[in-house]
Formats: C-alpha cells, structure tokens, sequence
C-alpha cells in the first residue's frame, strides 16, 4: 500500500510541476490556463489520492482530505473556465501563430544570419 501510495504521490507531483512550467512557458492566456486546468486538477488526484491512501493517515484526516479533493475536482475547473471566459469577453486575443513559410524564412534568417541573394554570393 505504501509503495502504490509513493507512486501516486510522484506522479501527481510530475503533474503539478508540468502545470507550473505551462503555466511559465506557455505564450498567452488561453493557453496557460488549459495547462493549469489539465494538468493541475490530475496532478491534484493523483496527489491526495496517493495520501489518502497512507495507513497513518487518521480517519478524521481522511475526511477533511478528501473535502479537499472534491472541492478541487470541482472549483479548479470551474474557476479556470469562469476567468477564459471573462477573458474573452473582455476582449483577450489568442497569440497569433505564424504561417509555414515565416517560419522557413526565419530560421532561413537564423542559418544564414540574415536573407542571401545570389548576387551576394558572387565575388
């Protein structure tokens, strides 16, 4: 039981830690909140499922324990979606992507360090 617990505790937190680098390394609003959502709330699972799963946990532990994992299965994805979709209304853009041929052209530019023409190329 304590080793199913350890590895519960683990992943959740492999979860959780890939939640707070969306959530620093994602590009916009949108984005960064799908990560938390997701990822946070399964972390969160997988987190108190694995302590409530301890033999020393007490029961009365237990139940305020798993108040708190309802709660959470709940309240995080309902407040993620309440703050997107305030975002929206009040007008926040999704950042933009860029076509396929920019993004050749910019890491032609990256390669060659700045656009080449033929007649540079010539002496």
């Amino acid at each position: 039981m304590i080793v199913v617990s350890s590895v519960l505790i683990v992943i959740g937190m492999v979860f959780l830690v890939a939640s707070t680098l969306g959530l620093l390394k994602l590009p916009d609003l949108y984005t960064r909140a799908h990560a938390v959502a997701k990822s946070e709330t399964l972390g969160l699972l997988l987190l108190f499922g694995g302590l409530l799963l301890r033999p020393e946990l007490q029961i009365d532990a237990a139940f305020r324990l798993a108040f708190v994992l309802i709660a959470s299965l709940i309240l995080n994805p309902t407040a993620v979606h309440a703050l997107i979709r305030a975002a929206h209304r009040a007008g926040a853009l999704p950042v933009q992507t860029v076509g396929q041929q920019a993004a050749d052209d910019e890491i032609g530019q990256a390669l060659h360090s700045g656009p080449t023409t033929d007649e540079e190329a010539q002496p």
